[in-house]
C-alpha cells in the first residue's frame, strides 16, 4: 500500500497518535486533523487517497464533513471510514446517500483498521 494518503479525523489525541502510528509504520503518509473544520480544509489541500473520520467531533461532524466533501466532483467518490461510539448509529440510508464506505464502532483495534483501510483502497483503485 506504498505512497498511499490517509487522513484521520479524530477529537480524540490518544486515538488519533495510535492510529496514525499504526499507518506511517505500514507505509502510508499521514495527515491528521482534531476537528471537521480542519479535516475539510486537509482534505482539500492534501487530497488523499482516504479518508478516517470520527463522527463526533467539534465544529463539524463526521457526517456533515463527508457531505460537504462530497458537494466537490473531485472528493464525489473518495473512501471514507466513520469510526463512531455505540449510541451513534448511521442509519443505512444515510450511509449510501453519503456513499460512506464502512463504519467501525469504537472501540476497535488499529490492526483492524488498517486490515480495512487497506481492503478498501485495494478494491477502489481505479487508476
Amino acid at each position: 500500500m506504498g505512497n498511499k494518503k490517509i487522513l484521520i479525523a479524530d477529537d480524540e489525541v490518544h486515538i488519533v497518535q495510535v492510529v496514525a502510528m499504526k499507518f506511517r509504520n505500514n507505509g502510508f503518509e499521514v495527515v491528521t486533523a482534531d476537528n471537521g473544520k480542519e479535516a475539510y480544509n486537509l482534505c482539500c489541500e492534501e487530497n488523499p487517497d482516504i479518508i478516517v473520520t470520527d463522527y463526533q467531533m467539534p465544529g463539524m461532524t463526521g457526517i456533515e464533513l463527508v457531505e460537504k466533501l462530497r458537494q466537490k466532483p473531485e472528493f464525489a467518490d473518495i473512501p471514507v471510514i466513520i469510526l463512531t461510539a455505540r449510541g451513534f448509529a448511521i442509519e443505512d440510508e444515510q450511509k449510501d446517500k453519503l456513499r460512506i464506505t464502512e463504519c467501525l464502532g469504537k472501540p476497535f483495534s488499529p490492526k483492524e483498521l488498517l486490515v480495512r483501510v487497506e481492503s478498501v483502497l485495494e478494491h477502489s483503485t481505479v487508476e
